[in-house]
């Protein structure tokens, strides 16, 4: 169990490492004047790739996080679970909204600020401090 649940924090701290930087380009993206395509070029490449590197490292996150739930029974019924369970949907669903964010840029449809993306960057940060105070306090 020590092995998954390392593998798990492991892959925990990749992912999130991912979805800190992410939004931290879209500050630049935001900020690249009209005109400077190849500033903004070399800015979508560099998403399109930690999105993709980002999502690859969030499948075996979850799937170690499954398997210490469904397997060992980790936290079942505890109701700092399923707030760590609500935590994770909204990681998830974070993710998703970096791919939607980055879809626009590609498109061109940015509509949002670089101080709008500043606050959206804190969002994960918020989130792996819940999780963390959820699984290490268990406050309930």
């Amino acid at each position: 169990m020590l092995w998954v649940k390392s593998l798990h924090i492991v892959f925990i701290a990749s992912w999130f490492a991912g979805l800190f930087y992410l939004p931290r380009i879209f500050v630049n993206l935001a900020m690249v004047p009209e005109g400077s395509n190849a500033e903004r070029e070399r800015l979508l490449l560099m998403s399109r790739k930690l999105l993709r590197f980002t999502t690859v490292l969030a499948v075996p996150a979850l799937i170690f996080g499954l398997w210490l739930f469904l397997g060992y029974g980790i936290g079942k019924g505890a109701g700092w679970m399923h707030a760590k369970l609500a935590v994770v949907a909204l990681a998830i669903g974070y993710h998703h909204a970096c791919n939607r964010l980055l879809t626009k840029f590609s498109a061109n449809r940015n509509t949002r600020s670089h101080r709008w993306y500043r606050w959206f960057n804190e969002v994960p940060v918020l989130l792996l401090l819940a999780a963390t105070v959820l699984v290490v306090v268990k406050p309930f």
